[in-house]
This record gives structure tokens, sequence and C-alpha cells, in this order.
């Protein structure tokens, strides 16, 4: 596997031999090197700690016995004296079990050695079976040890900005949809098979709307609750309870395809019904397609409205069913006068205010539908993800694609507003 900390010696082309007054110009020049390093208060950089290969090569047996599912190989790279951490391991493979992966490999940062004890920081990337186009990746810290010229792995924890896997949270139970891997703990099987009902319905829906590229099947993740979804995500459970699911994955490159989850929070889910959870699946779908083409540059209005859209497109809903917030705002002293900023979208705010911002960035959505065209919406939201800072990005893309400047377009839309939603 690449990235395996792996090499191969390749025999340099062309080398001539060396004679002995060669050999007597090379020490001579050696010297005055020497003397210059001396003179310069510089030294030569130290040779790598050959320990960095060794602790690599535990790694690589590691995830290779991983993909060959051999427990006894995957077990032998845990410390043998740490008895909790080989309970936790065994508990970890037969959790995966059932769960398709690809490839598993470890990318080593770097290792601070203190005689036979040693903490690496890595990379785990790994990659399921007909879904993952890309690795995830995640970081982890690894407490090892030296013992009879062999490392040992004594813990096994998130690095920095890591979170914990669903593997680690118990056995995962895996479901197959036409277009879906549902991978689900601690959850009935009969959800986990509505949901995978639900997201192959959603992957067709987001295939009408986006005529862009993109993988045509989605992951998605169900834990127990929403303080195991809430561990998923390295964040508080309280900033979750009445979210029903999000998306993860890194904004572009654009030439990769990144590989995103759909992560259900079952208790804010469970409360939905079956048309809730259907624009949950199809809008968080959506986030899944356009992840290549959108960036830092996407305001939340358009990337959140985007997908409410593309969720409510061939629903059939009246603009007061789908936005009854904005439908009471009207009532309450009059619709918003500019578009949702992007904190507006932040997940502790109040339900009444969060739902207004998703409102307001969908019907900003269906008014370039409507008055440009469906493939128009389409080439504006690639417009403003091409670019690479936020600044001027959405101006830009309003001259380029709707030849339209942002005051006449924030016009427009609150005259869409009024007359949606009168």
């Amino acid at each position: 596997m690449a990235g395996r900390g792996r090499t191969t010696r390749r025999r340099a082309a062309g080398r001539r031999r060396t004679t002995r007054r060669d050999g007597a110009r090379r020490r001579a020049v050696a010297a005055l090197l020497g003397c210059l390093l001396v003179a310069s208060g510089c030294s030569a950089p130290p040779a790598a700690d050959a320990a960095t290969g060794a602790i690599q090569r535990t790694l690589d047996r590691r995830a290779d016995a991983l993909l060959d599912r051999d427990e006894t190989r995957y077990l032998a790279a845990v410390d043998p004296e740490a008895g909790d951490l080989l309970a936790a391991e065994r508990r970890t493979y037969r959790n995966l079990a059932d769960v398709p992966v690809r490839s598993w490999e470890y990318g080593l940062r770097d290792v601070e050695r203190t005689g036979t004890r040693a903490t690496a920081r890595a990379e785990l990337r790994y990659r399921l079976a007909g879904y993952d186009s890309a690795p995830v990746t995640s970081s982890r810290t690894l407490e090892l040890t030296e013992r009879d010229g062999r490392w040992y792995v004594t813990a096994d924890r998130p690095g920095e900005g890591g979170v914990r896997q669903l593997w680690q949270q118990g056995p995962v139970e895996v479901v197959h949809g036409r277009r879906s891997l549902i991978l689900g703990v601690g959850q009935d099987s009969t959800r986990l098979r509505e949901i995978a009902a639900a997201a192959d319905r959603a992957v067709p829906a987001v295939d009408g709307a986006w005529p862009g590229e993109w993988a045509g099947r989605v992951v998605v993740l169900v834990p127990a609750s929403v303080t195991s979804m809430a561990g998923l995500l390295g964040a508080s459970a309280a900033s979750y309870r009445g979210i029903a699911a999000v998306t993860t994955g890194e904004t572009g490159p654009k030439s990769s395809s990144p590989a995103d989850r759909v992560i259900v929070n079952p208790d804010a889910y469970g409360l939905l019904g079956d048309f809730g959870r259907r624009i949950v699946l199809t809008h968080e779908t959506t986030h899944v397609a356009t992840r290549a083409v959108t960036s830092e540059a996407t305001p939340m209005w358009l990337s959140e409205g985007f997908s409410d859209w593309v969720a409510y497109r061939d629903t059939g809903r009246t603009d007061g069913q789908a936005a009854p917030e904005l439908e009471r705002s009207p009532r309450r002293g009059g619709a918003p006068a500019a578009f949702p900023e992007d904190a507006d979208f932040a997940f502790d705010a109040e339900a009444d205010e969060l739902a207004r911002a998703y409102e307001g960035g969908r019907l900003a959505c269906e008014l370039i539908a409507e008055r440009w065209g469906e493939r128009k919406l389409t080439d504006f939201y690639r417009a403003v993800g091409e670019r690479e800072h936020r600044e001027g990005a959405v101006e830009n893309a309003l001259n380029d694609v709707l030849s339209v400047t942002p005051d006449e377009f924030g016009a427009l839309w609150r005259d869409h507003l009024r007359e949606r939603l009168r």
C-alpha cells in the first residue's frame, strides 16, 4: 500500500568509477565543508531515529492484519502486558467484523522517543469498499514501548482534531441499500432498513437536481444516541439535540471526491414523520453530492439553501408549508431585509431563527431556479465555490452567471419573499 513507509532502492545511472585522485579531492572538499560548518556554528542534521521505521512496520502489520481479517496478528501489535488495551482492541476488531473495509493504513507524522518508549502522531486513512473513492482521515496519537527489539502499541487515542470512530462505540450492524450503506450501533434492524430505503430515494432525487459528477451513493452512520453522535463529531451533545442529521467531510480540493458521511441523530430523527425524514436525508445527500465544489467562499445561505431547495424540489409543498417561520414573519413585523449570515445557521441558535435562516436561503435558490433556470442555479453554485476566498465570490458570480448586481439580486429576493409568503 502507498504511504506505508516502504522504500525502493534504485541504482544511479551513469555512475563512473572513482579514482584515487577523485577520492583525495573529495576528502579535501569534505574537510573544507566540515571547517565551514564549525565556523558558521552549524552542524549536520542527525540521522533519522531507527525507531521510526520500526514503529511504521508495527503499524503496517496491524493494518495488514485487519484487512486480512486476522485477529491474532492484529492483536500481536498490542503490548502483551497492556491488558485493558488488548481487551479494547479485541472489541474494536470484532465491532468491525461486518464493515466492508477496502483499505486501512497509518501514515506517521512524527515520533518522539525516550529510551524504550515513544509517542507517535499518525494519520489513520481508510476507505469503504464500493463507496469511498478517497480515504477518510482521522488523527491518532499512539504510545508504544519496545520489548526485545520490537515496538508494541500501549495506547491509541484520537489526536489533535481527531474523533472516536463508530466501531469504537459498539458492534456495527451493516445494511446495504441499492445506493446506500448504513452503519448502525445500538439500533433496531428495522430502523436501519428504513433509513436505507429513505437514502435510496434521496440519491436519485439529488441526481435529478445536480448535474455535477459525484459518487451517486451515500454512507449513513446511525449511532446509539445524540451523545454518541456528538462523540463522532468531537462536540457536545447539547449542540445537536434538535438536529436530525449532519454531513461531515472536507471541502474540495476540486480534483478529488471527498468521502463524506451523513450522521443521523437517532433521537431527533425518530421524532420526524416520513416526509420530514425524506427532507432530511435528501438535504444531507445534496451536501455529499456538492462537496467537491463547495469551498470556504460558499456562504451558508447558499450551501444550506441549495440543499433545502433540492430536498423540497419535487414535494409539491406550498411555500407556507415549506417555510412556516418566514410565513409568520410578516405578522411579526416584516420579512427579513438581508440574506442570512453564517452565524444564523449555528446549531445552538433558537429553533425559529434557525428555521428562518434555512427558509431564506432556500427561497433565494428558488428565485434563481424560477427566474434564470435550474441550470443557472447550479452554474451559480459552482461559480461561487470556484473562488478561493469569500470576499467578492457571490458578487462576481451574480455578475458573471446572472448578470445582476448584489443590490438588484437582494431586491428581487425580498420581492420574491413577499410574493410567496403573502
